[in-house]
Parts: C-alpha cells; structure tokens; sequence
C-alpha cells in the first residue's frame, strides 16, 4: 500500500512539530508539508497533492472550513481531517458541510490520531461517538425546519447504488470502476444527485442519505 502523504497546516509552530514527531516515526506515514495559514495550505495542497490533511480550524489569512472548501473543489480525494480545540457545535457543522472526512479535539489520544489518519487514507469517513450524538441532535433540529419544504425528487436505482458508495466512503474512480463507468458519467450523476437531495457536496449528501435511509442497507 502507497504511504500516507500528510500535509500540516496549523499556525502554531509547536503544536506542528508535535505532530511531526509522531508521524515520522511510522513507516507508512510521509509528511510533505507544512503550512502556518489556511491560504498556504491550499496553495501546498495544490502543489504537494497529500492524500491526508490535518488542518486546524482557527488560522489567519483563511480559516480552515474555507481552505477545506478551497480544496476539495479542486481535489475531492483528498481526505481532510479537522483538528482543532474547539467543540462547539457551529464548527463541526460547518466543518462537515465543507467535505471534512473527519473532525477530532487536539486532545485525542496519539494512537486514535493514527488510526484516524490511516483511516481517512483509505477514503472513509470518521465521526467519534460525542459527534455522532451531536449530529442526530441537529438532524432532529433541522428535520423540524424542513416539514414544509417540498419533497425531494426520487433517486433513481443507478442513483442510489451510487449515493450507496459514496455513503461508504468510495472515491469518483472507485465508484467507476465498480460500477464500470467513467469519472465523468459518475461525476454527472452526483450533479445530479446533488441536486435531487438539495446538499453542496460529497459529505452532505452521505449525511442525508444515511439520515432518510436512502442508501442500500440502511
């Protein structure tokens, strides 16, 4: 298996070099890079291609939601994981929303870090226990929201098998190759699927599916 490639991207200096300490001493684990502000992490992302990027949410110049959103625009294989001090509500959301595949407290133990990176390499997503309850939370909130919004177009059986995939954390060229199309026939159809579930992006659209039960299994 190809190693992980890891881009830091936290200001703090200190806290870089604590996580840089760790990560070199396993095998399959390569830092690429690092970068102080979310500004220089998109440019680095675009340079450097990391298949992992750990990225704190509060930095100067561009903060980490909008250098995450940056990115993956650019590059939706990349998996990004949050790594913050911060565990209010508004920051997960938004971290989510924004294609994030994971969101963890800088107090996480080193061996859940490690777990979570070698985790997200393989193109799942990692949501822990307290999250996952603060998820249902809002879902239940958002669900209140939305009782008069119209319903939502049906999902095609192709559409589903695909939203399947994506659920479970397949990437554009694994889902080509199982389902054997090409990147861009996929890509149309999760313009399309998109559209349909009325989210922005990969992540959204896992949440909604996963939550209205409109994935195979669910």
């Amino acid at each position: 298996m190809s190693k992980v490639r890891v881009l830091l991207a936290d200001d703090h200096s200190l806290f870089r070099e604590g996580i840089r300490s760790l990560l070199e001493d396993q095998d399959d684990i390569e830092i690429v890079g690092e970068a102080e502000d979310g500004l220089e992490a998109v440019r680095l992302a675009a340079k450097l291609k990391p298949t992992v990027i750990l990225m704190d949410i509060n930095m100067p110049v561009v903060d980490g939601v909008e250098a995450t959103r940056t990115i993956l625009k650019d590059d939706e294989a990349v998996g990004i994981i949050i790594l913050t001090m911060y565990p209010q509500d508004a920051y997960v959301f938004e971290a989510l929303k924004a294609g994030a595949k994971a969101y963890l407290l800088k107090d996480t133990r080193s061996k859940r870090l490690l777990e979570v990176i070698r985790t997200v390499h393989q193109g799942q997503a990692v949501i822990d226990t307290e999250m996952t309850t603060r998820l249902l939370n809002e879902f239940r909130r958002l669900a209140d929201k939305e009782e008069n919004i119209p319903k939502l177009q049906p999902l095609t059986d192709q559409e589903r098998r695909i939203l399947t995939l994506v659920a479970g954390g397949a990437s554009n060229k694994d889902i080509a190759a199982d389902l054997n199309l090409s990147e861009r026939t996929i890509k149309n159809y999760l313009s399309v699927i998109f559209q349909k579930l009325q989210v922005n992006n990969r992540t959204e659209a896992a949440i909604r599916a996963v939550r209205d039960g409109l994935v195979e299994g669910t």
